[in-house]
C-alpha cells in the first residue's frame, strides 16, 4: 500500500513528516511517497545520519508550498507546483492509495474536492474525528472544521454520512445520532439547528438514521451519542475545548502529584493509568482526520504534528484505504431518499 505524504505541510515540516514517514515504513511496512522540495527532504535525512533513501520511501519533487494564509479557492492555480497540490494530483491519478497533509485545512479540502472529487451525491465533504468517551467507546464529531457555514441540508447529510462511518469504523449496528445544541429540547437553538432537527427527525422516521435528538456539549464526552452533528465552526470549538480541558486536567494532575513525597509515591503507583488516560486524548496518537465524502482517503493531520503524529497519520491512512468507506457510502447514498422541507 502506498501513502502519499505532504513533506512540506505543518508547523514542523519538513523534519516531522520525513521522520514520521521513516518510522511508519519500519512500523507498518508502508510505502511512502514524500512530496516536497527534494533537497530539503534529503537534508533532513542527512541530518539524522540517513545517507541513502530508505527502502519503501521515494520522493516526488514539488518546489512550492501552500502557505497557511493562502486563499483556499486559489491554491490550485496559484500553488499548482506545491507539495499539497502535487500530492493530491498523484492520488487522483492513481499513484497512491491515500494522501496525508498537515497543511491548511481549507486548501486541503478545496484541493481534494476539485482534484480527487467528491463521492456522487455528497454536497460537502466533512471532517469527522472519533473522540474517546466516558463509556469506553468513541463519538464521531461531524463536522469538526471543514465547513464553518452550513445549511440544514448539510447537517442532515453530515448525520447520514457520520452514521454510515460509525457503522463501518466503530462497528456499531445502529449508532445514536445527536444534533449539537444548547439544550435537549427540540425548540432550542438558532434557525439552523431547528430546521436541521426537523430534517434529521424526518430521516429517522424513514428509517435512514437513529436520530435521538439534541445533545449538549457536555454530553458528548460522556458518551450520550455515537455521532454528534454540527456545523464546522461549532464542531471545531467543541473539539478544541475537549482537547484543552484534557490538557488542563493533565497539567493539574501533574502539579498535584509533584506536591509532596507521598503524592510522588502515589503517582508511581498510578503512573500506568495516568499515561493511558493522557494517551487517549493525545492528538499525536490519533494521527489525523479523514475527509468523509472524498472519493479516495485524504487525511488532515494536526498542524502541530510531530514525527509520532505523522507516523500515526500514515497508519490511519492505510486503515482508511483498506476499509474502503467510499464504496459503502456510495451504496448508502443510493438508498437514501431526497429529504426536503416539503
Amino acid at each position: 500500500m502506498k501513502i502519499i505524504l505532504d513533506a512540506m505541510g505543518g508547523d514542523n515540516a519538513p523534519e516531522a513528516p520525513v521522520l514520521g514517514a521513516i518510522e511508519a515504513v519500519k512500523a507498518y511496512g508502508a510505502q511512502i511517497t514524500l512530496v516536497g522540495r527534494g533537497e530539503a527532504i534529503l537534508a533532513v535525512l542527512g541530518k539524522h545520519g540517513i545517507n541513502d533513501l530508505p527502502e519503501g520511501v521515494e520522493i516526488a519533487n514539488a518546489d512550492d508550498v501552500v502557505d497557511m494564509h493562502d486563499d483556499p479557492a486559489s491554491v490550485i492555480h496559484k500553488r499548482k507546483n506545491s507539495s499539497m497540490i502535487v500530492g493530491l494530483k498523484l492520488l487522483a491519478d492513481g499513484q497512491g492509495d491515500a494522501f496525508v497533509s498537515a497543511g491548511s485545512t481549507g486548501a486541503l479540502l478545496t484541493g481534494a474536492t476539485l482534484l480527487v472529487k467528491r463521492v456522487k451525491g455528497i454536497r460537502r465533504a466533512a471532517m469527522a474525528p472519533a473522540m474517546p468517551t466516558k463509556t469506553g467507546g468513541k463519538v464521531i464529531i461531524c463536522d469538526c472544521g471543514a465547513n464553518a457555514e452550513c445549511t440544514p441540508e448539510f447537517l442532515l447529510q453530515f448525520g447520514l454520512v457520520g452514521s454510515a462511518y460509525a457503522q463501518k469504523s466503530l462497528h456499531l449496528e445502529n449508532p445514536r445520532v445527536g444534533l449539537l445544541n444548547i439544550g435537549t429540547e427540540d425548540s432550542k437553538g438558532t434557525p439552523l439547528q431547528k430546521e436541521a432537527y426537523a430534517l434529521l427527525q424526518q430521516a429517522a422516521e424513514q428509517g435512514l438514521i437513529n436520530f435521538v435528538g439534541n445533545v449538549e456539549a457536555r454530553g458528548v464526552p460522556l458518551g450520550e451519542v455515537d455521532v454528534v452533528v454540527c456545523d464546522g465552526f461549532s464542531g471545531n470549538v467543541l473539539l478544541k475545548s475537549i482537547e484543552g480541558t484534557a490538557m488542563f486536567m493533565g497539567s493539574q494532575l501533574k502539579k498535584i502529584f509533584k506536591s509532596s513525597l507521598m503524592t510522588k509515591i502515589g503517582y508511581l503507583l498510578c503512573k500506568p493509568g495516568v499515561q493511558e488516560m493522557v494517551k487517549l486524548m493525545d492528538y499525536r496518537e490519533i494521527g489525523g482526520t479523514q475527509f468523509l465524502g472524498i472519493k479516495k482517503p485524504v487525511i488532515k493531520a494536526h498542524g502541530a504534528s510531530d514525527a509520532l503524529a505523522f507516523r500515526n497519520a500514515v497508519r490511519q491512512a492505510m486503515a482508511a484505504a483498506e476499509d474502503d468507506f467510499t464504496a459503502r457510502l456510495e451504496q448508502d447514498l443510493a438508498k437514501m431518499k431526497e429529504i426536503s422541507h416539503d
